[in-house]
């Protein structure tokens, strides 16, 4: 088994690690209309996706492209404003490349949020949901063929992707902030249609709070790569399978810019409180 590292990797990190100030202690990647937790970095720099070698594009509506370093509350953070998905031509690999980047420049930690679609009744559009677990309907794993150049082993246990001690801090900073922070498990689809009625059912059946069309590739990338993982995700819509409305994609950024606030506080709170 070979211990190299996809040059390409470090290139990027190499490329970075010139520009940016420090190691980072917190990776951040920020989902369709939840940029507002960036407006919280003391900026350092701000470097363009398309300057980064090998770094992929956004394409999304709602994905700036732009990468951030700095710090919240004393704590050097990298983020990502916009991320990647399958369903814009990428490959699984590129869609998780900026993870692997920010493994490689040091960081710990990895903080995820993202916009869904309530599955669970319970939910309604600009709450937030702290994801616990996930089930990975992607069609695709990262790690495919990964043991051929990484000493890890390819075989990562998912059994605590998310990691217990974030969960805890950010269900204790929810209640100390006031904010209604629902819980539940991601299922994470190709996309980029939405999902029918019967598609609906079946995700809830199975065990799905809310859905996306991210997360879940990047979310394996992150532990495989040794991060604890934090994802909280904002329902933009609710999907109930006999009562199904059209949801435009206006309509999912309103409602995750909605989120935003809420999200920002609950995040903040947390990175203040994280061991160094």
């Amino acid at each position: 088994m070979s211990n190299s590292i996809d040059p390409k990797i470090t290139e990027a990190a190499n490329f970075l690690r010139h520009r940016i100030k420090g190691k980072p202690l917190i990776g951040m990647i920020t989902g369709t209309g939840l940029t507002q937790l960036t407006d919280t970095i003391d900026i350092d720099q701000t470097i363009p996706y398309e300057q980064i070698p090998h770094f992929p594009r956004s394409t999304v509506a709602g994905h700036a492209g732009i990468l951030l370093s700095g710090s919240i509350e004393g704590r050097a953070v990298v983020a990502m404003q916009g991320r990647f998905h399958i369903y814009e031509g990428y490959t699984v690999n590129e869609v998780t490349f900026p993870v692997r980047i920010m493994a490689n420049l040091g960081a710990k930690y990895l903080f995820i949020s993202s916009a869904a679609g309530g599955l669970n009744p319970h939910f309604k559009p600009g709450d937030l949901m702290l994801v616990t677990d996930h089930i990975n309907l992607t069609g695709s794993n990262p790690l495919i063929g990964r043991n051929l150049e990484e000493s890890r082993s390819t075989f990562t246990d998912m059994t605590s992707a998310y990691d217990k001690d974030l969960i805890a801090l950010a269900r204790e900073k929810a209640l100390k902030e006031g904010i209604h922070l629902n819980q539940g498990v991601y299922v994470g689809i190709t996309g980029p249609s939405l999902e029918t009625p019967a598609e609906t059912r079946f995700l809830r059946t199975i065990g799905s709070d809310a859905v996306g069309m991210s997360t879940v590739n990047e979310v394996i990338e992150a532990v495989h790569s040794g991060l604890k993982v934090l994802t909280i995700v904002a329902i933009t819509n609710t999907n109930l399978p006999d009562c199904m409305k059209a949801a435009s994609i206006e309509e999912v950024i309103a409602n995750a810019e909605k989120a935003s606030p809420a999200l920002t506080r609950l995040l903040t709170g947390i990175i203040k409180d994280l061991e160094k």
